[in-house]
């Protein structure tokens, strides 16, 4: 019996996480792990990455699997959570609605801002002399 597979991609700054819903009991496996070995038991980032789950009351129904690359964990959390909204809007276009309602559907579109010649970092400048 093969099972549908629902993929969509999710991006934060630099992180990539392409995710794959599959019915299931509810598990979250990111790069061939569990979630909390992965996010190192932060219970924020968890809750960040399954919240378009919780939203919509499916935290069973489904097992996750994801690559997640780049970034940090908590951008990589950040593009789990809009890669698993976007997933679930292919799953059903009903739970659209209340997804986009509660934000999960919008990519944080910041970036990290580059560096300027003759300056520290990208606005930081050395300190003024007048004399």
């Amino acid at each position: 019996m093969n099972q549908i597979a629902y993929p969509a991609t999710g991006r934060r700054k630099t992180s990539i996480a392409r995710v794959r819903l599959v019915p299931g009991s509810g598990e979250l496996m990111i790069n061939k792990k569990e979630a909390n070995a992965y996010l190192q038991y932060n219970p924020n980032q968890i809750a960040t990455a399954r919240k378009p789950l919780t939203v919509l009351g499916l935290e069973n129904e489904y097992n996750i699997i994801v690559s997640a690359y780049g970034g940090g964990l908590s951008s990589q959390a950040d593009a789990i959570r809009l890669g698993i909204a976007r997933a679930l809007c292919l799953v059903n276009p009903e739970y659209r609605s209340s997804l986009k309602s509660n934000g999960l559907l919008t990519r944080d579109a910041r970036e990290k801002e580059r560096k300027k010649y003759g300056l520290k970092k990208a606005r930081k400048a050395s300190q003024y002399s007048k004399r």
